[in-house]
Order: C-alpha cells, then sequence, then structure tokens
C-alpha cells in the first residue's frame, strides 16, 4: 500500500499529520486506566485515508455558491473487535476533531473515520466487497504498525454481484418505505416525538439501502451526518436532496439526526408540524434519488452479467 502524500499540497498533509496525532493522543486517553488485559493490548494498527484524498479528485471549495467540501476519510484499523466500539472508545477522538474544525479552526477541513478490525476488512476483500476493494487499491497509509499487507481482493462474479445488490436493495428500500408510512402516520394523529424518530429511521435506512447496493458496505452507525457523507460521495444527486445554503434547514436536518436519541429519551426535545412536513418532502426526495440510483447500479450489474453469460 502507498505511504507517500505528494500529490496533496503542503497545508493538507500538515493537516492529515495533526488529525493522526489528535487520533492516537484521544485512543490511548480512552484506554489509560484500562484494567482488562485485553484493553491493555489494545492498539492502532494502520490508519489509511481512502476517498477523494487519496484518488486525487477532493472538492475544497468551502466559500463558493455551492459551498461544497470534500472530507478527510479515514480507515483505523485495530487488534481487536471490542475495540471498534464506536461509543466506548472513538466518541472522544470524534468530539476532538469536531471541535478542532468546527469552533478551533484548528483544522480546516472535516474528518470522517471508521473502525474496523484486520480480520474485518481482510474478509471484505474476500467477500468481494467493493467499498474495501476501493480502499485496498487506492488507499494511503497514514501510520502502519508493521508491513503487513491487506488480503488481495477476491472480486464477485458478475452474476454473484447482481444477486447481492438486488438482495439488499429488495431488504433496505422496502424497509424504509414502511418507516415512512408510520412518520406520516404519526404526524397526522400529532405525536410529532414519535414521528421524528420515524422519519430518522427512515432516511437511515435509505442511506443504508444505497450504500449497501452500490459497495457492498455500509457503517454500524446510526449517525445521520456520518451515513450522508459516505452516500454523497457515491452521486452527486444525493448532495442536493439536503439543501445547504440556509442555516434554518441544516438546523431542521439537525434535529432529525438527533431525533435516534433525544427523541425518545429527552424530555426537552422539541420539533414542530411545520419542521416535520419539510423534513418528510426532503426524505421523500430521497428515497426518488436512492431508488434511481440503485436501479440504475442493478441495470448495470444486469449488463455485465449478460454478457458473461
Amino acid at each position: 500500500m502507498r505511504s507517500d502524500l505528494d500529490h496533496l499540497p503542503a497545508n493538507k498533509q500538515r493537516e492529515l499529520e495533526r488529525v493522526v496525532q489528535i487520533v492516537f493522543e484521544e485512543f490511548e486517553d480512552a484506554l489509560a486506566l484500562a484494567s482488562h488485559e485485553w484493553k491493555k493490548k489494545g492498539r492502532i494498527l494502520k490508519v489509511i485515508l481512502y476517498g477523494s484524498y487519496a484518488r486525487g479528485g477532493w472538492v475544497d471549495e468551502p466559500h463558493t455558491a455551492k459551498g461544497y467540501q470534500s472530507d478527510y476519510d479515514l480507515l483505523i484499523i485495530v487488534n481487536d473487535k471490542r475495540l471498534t466500539d464506536r461509543v466506548k472508545y472513538w466518541a472522544k477522538v470524534d468530539d476532538r476533531l469536531m471541535r478542532e474544525y468546527g469552533i478551533a479552526g484548528t483544522i480546516k477541513t472535516p474528518v470522517n473515520f471508521i473502525v474496523h478490525t484486520l480480520q474485518e476488512v481482510n474478509d471484505g476483500l474476500a467477500h468481494g466487497r467493493y467499498f474495501f476493494m476501493d480502499v485496498a487499491r487506492d488507499g494511503i497509509a497514514l501510520y502502519q504498525s508493521d508491513d503487513t499487507e491487506l488480503h488481495q481482493p477476491k472480486p464477485k462474479t458478475p452474476h454473484a454481484a447482481l444477486a447481492m445488490a438486488k438482495e439488499y436493495f429488495e431488504e433496505w428500500y422496502p424497509s424504509a418505505m414502511r418507516v415512512h408510512i408510520n412518520f406520516n402516520d404519526d404526524l397526522k394523529r400529532g405525536w410529532y416525538k414519535d414521528a421524528a424518530f420515524m422519519l430518522h429511521q427512515a432516511t437511515e435506512r435509505l442511506y443504508h439501502a444505497v450504500l449497501l447496493s452500490v459497495t457492498f458496505y455500509t457503517p454500524h452507525v446510526h449517525n445521520l451526518a456520518f451515513l450522508r457523507t459516505q452516500a454523497e460521495r457515491l452521486d452527486v444527486r444525493l448532495i442536493y436532496v439536503w439543501p445547504s445554503d440556509s442555516r434554518k434547514h441544516r438546523a431542521m436536518f439537525e434535529k432529525l439526526k438527533e431525533a435516534y436519541v433525544k427523541a425518545r429519551y429527552s424530555k426537552h426535545y422539541r420539533i414542530t408540524e411545520e419542521e416535520l412536513a419539510w423534513l418528510g418532502e426532503q426524505v421523500e426526495e430521497l428515497g426518488r434519488v436512492v431508488h434511481a440510483i440503485c436501479s440504475e447500479r442493478i441495470a448495470q450489474l444486469e449488463a455485465t452479467a449478460r454478457q458473461a453469460g
């Protein structure tokens, strides 16, 4: 795997060094008082940059009319499955990176990261999951504890790839639509917090549908902002589902993101009928876009399978 960042400007290279430093500082703090032997042996094995900054197609135009800015995408590989628990071991990394980007301004580029064990990554390669194959092909090692290489990918046969894409789409898309029906029912009854949670679930499942159907991988998270950024890199149409030029619209998306926990457990969570109606319209549009992207992807795979005979 490559380890050079020569294709990036010097300021981006320095920024990534800072990001890796933060990842290690907060991870080590999370394990500092460990009493269990397995925790004491907890290690980060690799930090891999993937996505647009690895491939060389990033966009960094936060001050233009469209205001789009690519994120740094990191795959962090650890030596124990238990260390992939995002809440227990990575919440402070998330908080610190968001704070240094959004408040302190010491990092000028948003950061997304996923955490897996080496076995999980290699299993993904062995099963021909496009996401892990792309990481293995384009990824750049920002840190490696040793020279252990990822396994060689084993691409799926065209017929197997088609079957898997169809299976994911037929599972996740109808599931999202069913929950959206529940949202509309709760909204009509005036059960606004229940409606917000249902709409969160519909949105989450739509993102899982498109990620799984196109890449055969989705991160195991409920954070809509994270799922959104993972999905938006697949197709530019997904970017335009959520207007970002209005503080009001951004605030409403934030309420939808928070609904997974706060709509169920916080007595202070408030959302209005007007906000839910607007969010519901955007999620309907998200559903249309996801359906189009998945249908096009399946059509491509069908054509490839036909050519393969």
